[in-house]
Order: structure tokens, then C-alpha cells, then sequence
């Protein structure tokens, strides 16, 4: 099993460890996502997991770890969920090739991307947005180590999207049940 292998497994054992704390446990959380996490690793869910979704990008990995550690508010609300899914409305259709530009081939040789970024960081940092600042700054500390080939693997996965996805559905969700009840 090679180092990416091996990161995804764990990656995603983490991840349903997260997803398991969203169940209404109350003091026994802690115990459940601990629980939860062996099992994925242990029975294979992990393994499932990672051959449906991939690799899981640093970025996710990240938010998992935040939510198990119970930090609330999410850095994922609905403004970061909503801009992730504008940006990927335009980015997975050109790296599917509907397009002449493959914005993927920019994260193997990453210096433009990573130029790119500065401004980004900037941004976050003039916005004190320091738990998103402190989660590029791994992503990119993570794509230094040569773990992952492509930078964009690092920053953004099918699992974040549909998370993402969640996140703005049930924002809309709630409003359409607001509006009905008034």
C-alpha cells in the first residue's frame, strides 16, 4: 500500500467518524465518532468509501478533523458552501473537457495556481477568516510533502462538492418550509 492509499483509508475513517457525531448522542459524541472511526477502518467501510469518492482532498480531511473536535461554528457555512459550488459549476466541466482549457493540468505545474492563490489568502486574511487561512495553509504545506500529483486534489474533492451541495439544499430547504408556514 502505497502513502496515498494509505492517507485515503485513514482520511476516510476520519470522515464517517464525523458524519457519525451528527447523530443526536448527546454526551456519548465523543465516544460515538471514536467508535465509528475504528469500524470504518475495521470492517471496511473506509475502503468503500474510498473507492466510491477517491482520495480525499487535505480540505475535507481538515473539516472532518474540526467537527470531531466539536468546533462550531463550521468554517463550511452556507457563503464558502455556495461559492465552492459556483466555482466548481465552472471548473469540472472544463476539466471534463467541454471546453479548449483543462484547468486541471494547472495544478501539476502549479506556480500560476499557486500565484492565484495569494490574493485568496490575502483576502482571508484581511477578512479574518483565520480557520479557512489555517486550512490553505495546510492544504499547501500538504501539497508540498509530495503526497498528492495535483494541487487541486489537495484543495477540493467530489466528497466536499456534495457536502457543499448539503450544506446550500437544506439552507433552501428550510427557507421553502419558512415561507409555507408564514
Amino acid at each position: 500500500m502505497n502513502a496515498l492509499a494509505a492517507y485515503g483509508l485513514l482520511a476516510h475513517g476520519l470522515i464517517f467518524g464525523a458524519l457519525a457525531t451528527l447523530l443526536p448522542l448527546g454526551e456519548l459524541r465523543a465516544r460515538v465518532a471514536l467508535a465509528a472511526t475504528t469500524l470504518a477502518l475495521l470492517v471496511g467501510i473506509a475502503p468503500v468509501m474510498h473507492g466510491t469518492f477517491g482520495t480525499p482532498s487535505l480540505t475535507l480531511l481538515q473539516l472532518a478533523i474540526l467537527h470531531l473536535a466539536n468546533r462550531q461554528p463550521s468554517p463550511l457555512s452556507f457563503a464558502p458552501a455556495l461559492g465552492l459550488l459556483g466555482f466548481v459549476a465552472l471548473f469540472y466541466p472544463a476539466a471534463l473537457g467541454w471546453g479548449a482549457f483543462d484547468p486541471y493540468a494547472l495544478g501539476y505545474q502549479p506556480w500560476a495556481l499557486l500565484v492565484a492563490l495569494l490574493p485568496v489568502a490575502a483576502a482571508l486574511w484581511w477578512r479574518r477568516q483565520d480557520s479557512w487561512l489555517l486550512i490553505l495553509a495546510i492544504d499547501l504545506a500538504g501539497y508540498a510533502s509530495g503526497l498528492f500529483a495535483n494541487l487541486w486534489d489537495v484543495l477540493f474533492d467530489p466528497l466536499l462538492v456534495l457536502l457543499a451541495l448539503v450544506i446550500v439544499g437544506r439552507r433552501g430547504v428550510i427557507r421553502l418550509i419558512a415561507s409555507r408556514t408564514r
